[in-house]
C-alpha cells in the first residue's frame, strides 16, 4: 500500500527561523518553497535522503496549521506516507474501517495529490498519503 515515508511535516511559527535552524544546525537543504494556498499554509521542503521535512507556516490563525499552532504550540504535525496510486490506497483504508478526513484527494506541495487521515483513528497521529506528481 505504501512504498515509503515521503516526508514528516513539522508547524512553526516563523518559518525563515525554522529553514535557518534546519540548514544550518541540521545540515538538511532546503529544495522547495511553496504557498498551498488551498491547505492556507507557506511549505517548504528539506531533503533528508530521499525522504523530506516539510515545514508549514500558517498563512492565517483561521487554517488548520493556523488552528494546530494555537492548541499545541509548534512541533510534529502529521507524517505522509508515500503511495503510488491515492485513490486506491484511500478506498483500501476506507474499506478497512479508517476515519477519512478527504474523502477524495486534493493538490499538494509540488502538484502532488494527497489526502488525510484522522488522527482519532491513526492512534492520535494526523496520517496524510502522498502520490508525488509524476516529475517527482
Amino acid at each position: 500500500m505504501f512504498a515509503r515515508i515521503d516526508h514528516i511535516g513539522v508547524a512553526v511559527e516563523d518559518l525563515d527561523a525554522a529553514i535557518a535552524l534546519y540548514e544550518r544546525d541540521l545540515g538538511l537543504a532546503l529544495v522547495h518553497r511553496e504557498t498551498v494556498d488551498s491547505q492556507g499554509v507557506e511549505a517548504v521542503l528539506l531533503d533528508v535522503g530521499s525522504n523530506h521535512v516539510e515545514l508549514l507556516s500558517p498563512l492565517g490563525a483561521d487554517t488548520p496549521v493556523g488552528k494546530f499552532l494555537a492548541r499545541n504550540g509548534p512541533g510534529l504535525h502529521h507524517v505522509a506516507y508515500q503511495t503510488t496510486d491515492v485513490e486506491q490506497t484511500l478506498a483500501a483504508l476506507k474499506a478497512a474501517g479508517a476515519r477519512l478526513i478527504d474523502e477524495q484527494p486534493r493538490v499538494g506541495i509540488r502538484g502532488s495529490r494527497v489526502a488525510f487521515l484522522h488522527p482519532a483513528w491513526s492512534g492520535g497521529v494526523l496520517t496524510e498519503i502522498v502520490q508525488p506528481a509524476k516529475e517527482h
